[in-house]
């Protein structure tokens, strides 16, 4: 937290403590509601909370509401009568409401779409009914537009009249009678245009769009190529029926970001903070990973049993003691090439078309690093390792190329496998750590004691 925040934060606790509620609501109407409903959340218990949202300005109370965690949006609305009710969700953009509403248990929504208008509330069922990874569930339908036989005058007059409950009145968009998507123009473009011009004279033909039941990960990252604050949404008859706004993308990219950070570490995702996660949760989204970590490391036992009376035989046990190196190096190289291609994925810079030259470019890549790595190895061995242990240069020299292959196999298999789970549309992040672990110890442990001992016995 900022100096200036932490300053903030207790001239509000001040007047809150010693009553002065005049003064808390001149400091109020200066902070972000991100940094009230932080303070909220922070500083003060669930009574408390209840209170102080009740001593919010009204054109406040509203956007507060949408920043504050989900559980505790719930305490509040339990605590609201239907009045403080009806006036927080009027106040809200319909995408926010669907936000929340999706976050309460039914008796919550029920009581939320009681006191909602009725044309909002048919709005907000058929947001409802869009898939959860859809751009439409993530669109608002708090749009405006007019026709394109509409002059700049009567543009900027229907912007007046409707504009104030809108989500964004900077870009417009024109539709015919059918509500077909036709174009869209900015306020700057009719600003900078005389006010008899007719907006199809400067209205934009060529329109990026997003499709109702397009990944909403993938509409976020338009976002991100086309640096646009809006985005119009068409049904499959290209007719227009909502916009997703660059607040709902960047929530989408953070939401995911973490979704894909959580499956790569062998977590189930889990949208709750940390902090508001119970411990049960959080052993329920860690355990069913590890459990199968576990029955499938049974794998490198049954390998290592195999082999282990063998290993000692040739070499009493030198080459045994080399098999966590071997393996935790291959594993990590292997982790490097999947976060990277994993990435690459979630950006659009790689698709399965592009595997033959992904699998190129890591097996170099991993020649190079295996090659440092095993030249490393063999130096450390003979010379340093040496002095207090007995290894032959054979054995260094059967440990470092292994050690290049390993790395070589690990790369390549760290490359291919979220290629492959993309095509056969799995989440690539899930394969990334638990599967390829197991994978890459498997394979550095056959290729390890099968030619150890072939060279040596």
């Amino acid at each position: 937290m900022t100096e200036n925040m932490q300053i903030a934060f207790e001239k509000l606790s001040f007047c809150f403590e010693t009553r002065k509620f005049a003064d808390l609501r001149i400091i109020l109407l200066d902070m972000e509601p991100y940094d009230i409903a932080s303070y909220m959340e922070e500083t003060l218990d669930d009574k408390e909370m209840i209170m102080f949202f009740r001593l919010l300005p009204k054109e406040l109370a509203s956007d507060v509401f949408v920043e504050i965690p989900s559980d505790s949006q719930e305490k509040l609305i339990k605590a609201f009568t239907d009045k403080e009710l009806k006036a927080v969700i009027d106040d809200m953009y319909l995408d926010d409401t669907v936000d929340v509403i999706e976050e309460m248990p039914a008796n919550v929504v029920k009581r939320i779409l009681i006191n909602s208008e009725p044309t909002d509330r048919r709005m907000i069922n058929e947001l409802l009914k869009y898939p959860d990874d859809s751009a439409g569930s993530i669109m608002t339908t708090e749009y405006v537009s007019f026709s394109a036989s509409s002059t700049v005058e009567d543009a900027f007059d229907r912007i007046r009249r409707t504009g104030l409950n809108k989500e964004t009145i900077y870009t417009c968009y024109v539709t015919d009678r059918k509500k077909k998507l036709i174009g869209v123009v900015t306020v700057k473009d009719m600003l900078l245009a005389d006010k008899s011009e007719l907006i199809a004279h400067i209205m934009e033909t060529s329109v990026v769009t997003l499709n109702t039941h397009e990944d909403k990960e993938q509409a976020a990252f338009k976002f991100s190529k086309y640096d646009f604050l809006a985005l119009p949404v068409v049904d499959n008859e290209g007719c227009l029926v909502g916009i997703v706004t660059v607040d709902d993308a960047v929530d989408v990219i953070q939401e995911e970001a973490t979704e894909d950070m959580q499956k790569m570490a062998a977590v189930l995702p889990n949208e709750k903070p940390y902090l508001k996660q119970s411990v049960f949760s959080i052993w329920k989204a860690r355990v069913p990973w590890l459990l199968l970590l576990m029955v499938s490391a049974t794998f490198t036992s049954m390998i290592l049993s195999e082999y282990e009376s063998k290993l000692f035989a040739i070499s009493q046990g030198v080459l045994y003691a080399f098999v966590p190196m071997l393996m935790g190096t291959a594993g990590n190289a292997g982790n490097q090439t999947s976060v990277t291609v994993i990435r690459a994925l979630a950006l659009g810079d790689v698709t399965f078309k592009d595997v033959f030259r992904v699998i190129l470019k890591e097996l170099l890549v991993a020649f190079l690093i295996g090659l440092t790595i095993a030249v490393a190895c063999f130096l450390k061995l003979y010379f340093i390792d040496n002095l207090y242990n007995e290894i032959t240069i054979e054995v260094a020299i059967i440990v470092s190329v292994v050690l290049l292959i390993t790395v070589m196999m690990a790369k390549l298999v760290g490359c291919l496998l979220p290629l492959v789970a993309k095509k056969v549309k799995l989440d690539p992040a899930v394969v990334a750590s638990p599967f390829m672990t197991t994978i890459v110890d498997v394979l550095s442990l056959i290729i390890y004691c099968s030619m150890a001992i072939a060279l040596l016995a």
